[in-house]
């Protein structure tokens, strides 16, 4: 009777922690797909958008500040002229663009 009870016990606690596994596996993948992924399509949309960026470029900022690109520093630094102010020229961390309005090519 007692080894009977003891292998009962032993399979439920088997039983138990396959279900826990599961149910960790099943949480996981529902994290991957719902948060993880999409942010890393978000992202890679991102640096797409950071590399396009060209001289002439009519941007908008993070904080909201319209301008055009006047310059490229290097990788990831820009010059950009705010307003109609011609003195008004900032550089800014290409991470900072929210948008970006290509200039139109002339044919």
């Amino acid at each position: 009777m007692t080894t009977l009870l003891a292998s009962a016990t032993t399979a439920n606690a088997a039983n138990g922690l396959i279900a826990t596994l599961l149910y960790v596996v099943i949480f996981g993948v529902a994290i991957y797909f719902l948060m993880i992924k999409p942010q890393k399509k978000e992202q890679e949309k991102q640096k797409l958008l950071q590399d396009s960026i060209e001289v002439g470029d009519a941007i908008l900022t993070t904080s909201g500040f319209f301008g055009n690109v006047i310059g490229i520093v290097d990788d990831d630094t820009i010059i950009v002229e705010f307003g109609n102010n011609k003195n008004c020229r900032i550089p800014m961390k290409k991470a900072a663009v929210a948008e970006v309005d290509k200039a139109k090519q002339e044919v």
